[in-house]
């Protein structure tokens, strides 16, 4: 057993600092969110920002516990934690409350909790635990499809309830497949994917007038545009490729061209039903592209976004004294778009401090990761790099317009006790790891 004196002299205490720096930002940025001058005390528990702090006192010993635990408890158990997050994952569908659409949530008095947060470190440990296995090769499709399997169980559960946003967080864990060997070709098809998806959307939702025929959506041309580069291609690989390479060049392009065709209208069945994203969730995604304008209806929550980061300026408005924000012009401004508030009151300035703040933690857990002699303890940090990096990108995406509004927290800055523990939590187990680092588990 590691002694407690070992434990703090070996604590990486520069990711310490970072994550104390983020959690004081978010918590008076939440202040000045919800601010009311009325309140007889900032830590009232009648306020968001005094149950925030109380969050954080709990987020605090919650971390103190962690580090107190033997580190190799998080590898064995590993299948015990998994399975606890996926438990509480299927019970929040009996008995969980819908809050902004999604039954995700456990009401206990006051206070709710999301157990999809956990559910990322649960996910985490375990896709470590199998990755770190001796005989792990991503080679092997044996391999990938264990691995995809992790990750896939906690996502359908998710996608049931449903929250869109937790359920791209879990994308993440393809980056960390691909540090530890998955070929590079997924990713390139992920990206292609990407692009195709976003024209078939934009097609979907277009009407196109065509001489004698009439009107017709747009989806029906890009099917006509696959099938004849299909075709192209076909007869390129026939007149140019060496003969010993055209059979398998032929059958490699007309497999993609049949799943590219599969794939646009699993895209087109998605936009135009009800049964897998809500119509509010289409309507954002049409909004960002640009498909629809709405200011002052559908697309009012971007549109009020975009102007109060923009009105920030280059210094800001000053603390507790954007106008945007003290009127609660922004809807969500202390949960979802908390980012806001920064944008406004501390302007450009600010918000690059706060994103340096983010950029300089991941980087850290990306060393910490790689000084690693225990392949546990590296694909553990990736996981929890890769996750964070999903929820920075994709919530200031969100609220600068760059990506569809989706609901999903900017870590240690958005209101609320389960966002703030499992961040606590996924941070905190690999500091305890680290601190180990000598005493290599596999």
């Amino acid at each position: 057993m590691i002694r407690a004196t070992e434990i703090r002299r070996n604590l990486d205490w520069f990711t310490v600092i970072l994550f104390g720096l983020l959690l004081l930002a978010g918590w008076i940025t939440i202040y000045s969110a919800s601010y009311n001058p009325e309140a007889t005390s900032i830590f009232s528990m009648t306020e968001e920002y005094g149950k925030q702090f109380m969050w954080i006192g709990v987020c605090s010993v919650l971390g103190i516990l962690v580090l107190n635990v033997e580190g190799n408890f998080y590898n064995q158990f590993a299948w015990v934690i998994y399975s606890g997050t996926l438990l509480l994952l299927a019970l929040v569908l009996i008995f969980g409350v819908e809050i902004n659409g999604a039954q995700a949530w456990f009401k206990i008095g006051n206070f709710s909790i999301q157990p999809s947060e956990f559910s990322k470190m649960g996910t985490s440990l375990l896709l470590a635990h199998f990755i770190s296995q001796s005989k792990v090769e991503f080679k092997r499709f044996e391999t990938r499809l264990k691995a995809i399997a992790i990750i896939a169980a906690p996502a359908l559960l998710i996608l049931l309830q449903p929250d869109v946003g937790t359920l791209l967080v879990f994308m993440a864990f393809v980056l960390v497949m691909y540090r530890e060997g998955l070929s590079g070709n997924i990713l390139i098809v992920g990206l292609g994917a990407l692009v195709l998806g976003v024209i078939s959307i934009m097609l979907a939702f277009s009407e196109i007038e065509y001489p004698f025929i009439g009107s017709y959506s747009g989806i029906y041309i890009l099917h006509l545009l696959i099938v004849v580069a299909i075709g192209l291609l076909i007869l390129a690989v026939k007149l140019f490729v060496l003969p010993r390479y055209r059979k398998r060049s032929t059958i490699l392009v007309i497999v993609w061209g049949i799943v590219s065709l599969g794939f646009i209208s699993s895209v087109d069945f998605v936009m135009q039903s009800d049964s897998v994203l809500k119509p509010h969730h289409k309507d954002r995604i049409q909004i960002m592209l640009g498909l629809i304008e709405d200011p002052q209806g559908k697309g009012y929550n971007m549109d009020k976004s975009k102007m109060a980061i923009g009105s920030g300026g280059w210094t800001g408005k000053g603390y507790l004294n954007g106008p945007l924000t003290k009127y609660n012009y922004v809807p969500e401004q202390s949960t979802d778009f908390i980012f806001t508030v920064v944008g406004e009151e501390w302007g450009f300035v600010g918000s690059v401090t706060v994103l340096i703040l983010f950029v300089a933690l991941i980087t850290r857990i990306l060393f910490i990761a790689e000084r690693q002699r225990s392949r546990f303890t590296r694909v553990y940090g990736y996981c929890v790099a890769t996750i964070i990096f999903m929820h920075l990108t994709i919530n200031v995406g969100m609220v600068m317009g760059l990506a569809p509004v989706i609901g999903i927290p900017l870590p240690f800055f958005s209101y609320g006790g389960s966002s703030l523990m499992g961040f606590t939590l996924l941070i905190f187990i690999l500091l305890r790891l680290d601190s180990e680092r000598m005493a290599v588990f596999r």
